[in-house]
């Protein structure tokens, strides 16, 4: 696993920055110890350092990866994050969206979040801001792109998209032969 180059990091942490804001520095320095991001064929993964110096002492060929994978590096350099980041993204979000039991389904199956089906939204949320989208009972079931502000939700359609899908826990079963 290699270090992060210097344009894919700031990469990374522009998309992270995206859903977490400030809240980025968490991840590194945590209570239970440092953290780091590697790579390793296009993936980047989540470690603690002292798993890391542990995975080290495996050759490169036979280690399939180590740590949580956040996401990728497509072909044209672009970071795209996984679902597997959730549970490290969502306690941290700035900007939540809380969707109604009747419309969980639809967006676990892909659909973006409808008027009809949001429970909640974050105050102040601005139009195209990385969202968390949970349940109404707080639990997250994946990560979007705000399609609208907080104040223009007020007024829309109840057909209109508020919330553009990116990523639910749908995917495990999904894509689960591409996601590690």
């Amino acid at each position: 696993m290699k270090v992060l180059s210097e344009d894919r990091t700031k990469k990374l942490f522009e998309k992270l920055t995206k859903y977490i804001g400030v809240n980025v520095k968490l991840l590194i320095d945590r209570p239970d110890g440092t953290y780091c991001f590697r790579e390793k064929k296009d993936r980047v993964y989540y470690i603690s350092e002292r798993l890391l110096q542990l995975a080290q002492t495996v050759k490169p060929d036979h280690l399939i990866s180590a740590g949580t994978c956040f996401g990728k590096f497509t072909k044209t350099n672009k970071f795209r994050l996984h679902i597997t980041a959730l549970t490290y993204i969502a306690p941290y979000a700035n900007y939540k969206i809380w969707v109604k039991p009747s419309a969980e389904q639809q967006f676990l199956y892909g659909h973006h979040v409808i008027k009809s089906g949001l429970g909640r939204i974050t105050e102040n949320t601005p139009k195209h801001q990385g969202v968390v989208i949970n349940t109404m009972s707080d639990i997250p079931i994946g990560f979007g792109v705000a399609a609208r502000s907080t104040t223009e939700c007020r007024h829309a359609d109840p057909l209109a998209t508020i919330a553009f899908h990116q990523a639910d826990i749908g995917e495990y079963i999904r894509s689960e032969d591409t996601l590690v």
